[in-house]
């Protein structure tokens, strides 16, 4: 009984990612169609909003108009806090200088290949812009958060075994690291390999805030955020209607997490989220007119 009082009091973090569903999206999105979207997603009562990248206009041409987008944002009646990724120092130097933004993101993959093809540097380079990317947050009162991707294995055979993850883990830990989200980048996650690692990473650093960004098959989506939550994750990154996803997913079908799903599983588990749900409908009911089919 104590046990699940403490479920139904613990609140989550519920961390939305509009940049993630939409920056694989071909077709462009007009500045002013991001803001509306972003401006109703700020009103649900997520925690953090990752809303935008300061990357390479080549690399990722969706996310070419982030500080314009920005820019027009009404953050004034709002407590979410918002996230930007980057993918080397020149990034981040441009978005450490934003006072609203709370959070950098950094994808770090352990998979060799996956790091060269993501950020066309080796694992080593990326420890030493991770290293920067960190002395910059400090200087400007900003937080990264680092996202392990290929968290869960990789289809390129480079080594991979939860042993090697936690291994990474305590190498970024021991760079002052104190947020890392471990990432499902192809889908390939089990509710046994979820528990397992999180288990272990969790009773070993419990100094550090880990995160769950799990990519998933339609029909997969609940038993994978049981057992992240069962087995102590408390921050959550989702995307409405599961949009976005790894284009070197085995499945067509697999994408984000469903936001909404995860909302509504965890509210009907009466565990508190702070999510107005009126506000999050009205937002699913604007993505399905934003994104295209």
């Amino acid at each position: 009984m104590l046990e699940m009082n403490r479920l139904k009091t613990t609140h989550l973090k519920i961390i939305e990612c509009p940049r993630d569903a939409m920056q694989g999206i071909k077709t462009w999105i007009p500045t002013a169609h991001k803001v509306t979207y972003l401006q109703q997603l700020l009103r649900v009562g997520f925690d953090t909003l990752d809303f935008g990248s300061f990357v390479s206009p080549k690399a990722v041409p969706q996310m070419r108009d982030t500080l314009d987008t920005y820019s027009a944002l009404d953050l004034s009646d709002t407590q979410t806090k918002l996230l930007a990724i980057v993918v080397n120092e020149r990034g981040a130097r441009q978005a450490v200088q934003l006072d609203n933004i709370s959070y950098l993101g950094y994808p770090f993959s352990i998979s060799e290949t996956f790091q060269m093809r993501n950020t066309h540097s080796t694992i080593n380079q990326s420890l030493e812009r991770v290293a920067s990317i960190q002395d910059l947050c400090l200087q400007h009162n900003k937080k990264l958060v680092i996202y392990i991707s290929m968290g869960f294995g990789n289809p390129y055979g480079d080594p991979w075994n939860a042993s090697i993850v936690i291994q990474w883990v305590e190498r970024l830990v021991s760079m002052g690291i104190s947020i890392i989200s471990l990432s499902d980048t192809i889908g390939v996650s089990t509710p046994e390999s979820i528990s397992y690692l999180f288990d272990q990473v969790i009773a070993e650093f419990a100094q550090v805030e880990f995160g769950a960004h799990l990519h998933t098959l339609p029909e997969s989506w609940k038993e994978k955020v049981e057992a992240a939550y069962q087995s102590g994750c408390r921050r959550f990154d989702g995307a409405i209607k599961g949009f976005g996803g790894c284009p070197m997913a085995k499945d067509d079908l697999t994408g984000n997490m469903p936001t909404e799903k995860m909302v509504y599983y965890f509210d009907q588990s009466q565990i508190s989220t702070n999510i107005d749900l009126e506000e999050l409908e009205k937002a699913n009911i604007l993505a399905s007119k934003i994104f295209p089919l």
